[in-house]
């Protein structure tokens, strides 16, 4: 299947290289966001997998009011910033309202549009206006072929700089499906295809401070399924410590753990590309 090639700094997300997203879930204490960094930068440069460093600066969609939602769009964005400068990575969060567009441009590599706001058409298109690359997530409510409407979108705003992302299907109570036919159906729409594991794992309904918020055993299964169904990209929100997250603690991977984890998704990689070839 012919694809875009989409350049995130020196990345060229949709070519034969694997890239990585990770940080954590949102924006929390400075230690807990430069010790992740630190990590990732040490893996990604072990490995030689291109990172991307992924982290909200709010999370508005949490179910409760007494639940961290971040530090806001101002102080975010000044500790991505930060990071950015010091670590060198390309810089992706999310925003929720078209208001914040252009602010988060100011930082940000990648505007992401949350799963379930991918079919706001104001903020995607106001998202598409700033010119940057813009990660849409794929909605637990939308067959993935249709998730070529909201990129459509994008493109007749003028921007054709698009990631497309899966994160499972909501279904039944609290729980969400990953379908493989879905990252077949995504690849064809011809923009680069990211899989969110650790999404994918939560218990939704369940707060994420629970043990039985997330299924982390399934986590290594997925991440391979994915990579042989030919993703571009794979996303795993990390954390030093994750019991202690603000969010989706049941579901962050602890980052200390990511280089075995990542070994074998990137063996899966190579023979993916090499039987497609």
């Amino acid at each position: 299947m012919n694809k875009k090639i989409v350049k995130v700094g020196n990345i060229s997300c949709g070519s034969d290289e694997l890239f990585l997203i990770s940080g954590p879930c949102v924006i929390e204490d400075e230690s807990i966001m430069m010790k992740t960094a630190e990590y990732l930068k040490r893996i990604s440069e072990k490995l030689n997998i291109p990172t991307i460093y992924k982290s909200s600066f709010t999370k508005d969609n949490r179910s409760s009011l007494q639940y961290y939602n971040g530090p806001g769009l101002e102080e975010g964005l000044k500790m991505l910033q930060k990071i950015k400068e010091t670590f060198g990575f390309s810089i992706l969060s999310d925003i929720h309202y078209p208001t914040q567009a252009k602010a988060a441009a100011e930082v940000l590599d990648i505007i992401q549009i949350p799963a379930y706001l991918c079919m706001q058409t104001e903020l995607l298109v106001e998202v598409a206006k700033t010119g940057k690359v813009i990660n849409i997530k794929h909605g637990q409510f939308l067959a993935p072929e249709n998730m070529a409407k909201p990129a459509q979108k994008a493109v007749e705003a003028g921007n054709d700089q698009i990631l497309l992302t899966e994160r499972g299907y909501t279904f039944g109570y609290n729980d969400l499906i990953v379908d493989p036919r879905s990252f077949y159906e995504l690849n064809k729409i011809g923009y680069p295809v990211i899989f969110d594991v650790t999404h994918a794992i939560r218990k939704y309904g369940i707060p994420s401070a629970d043990p039985s918020g997330g299924a982390r055993q399934y986590l290594p299964v997925l991440a391979r399924a994915g990579v042989a169904a030919g993703i571009d990209g794979i996303f795993i929100e990390a954390h030093p410590e994750p019991a202690k997250a603000l969010c989706d603690a049941a579901s962050q991977l602890c980052v200390t753990d990511l280089e075995e984890f990542l070994k074998p998704i990137i063996e899966f990689h190579h023979l993916e590309v090499k039987y497609r070839k």
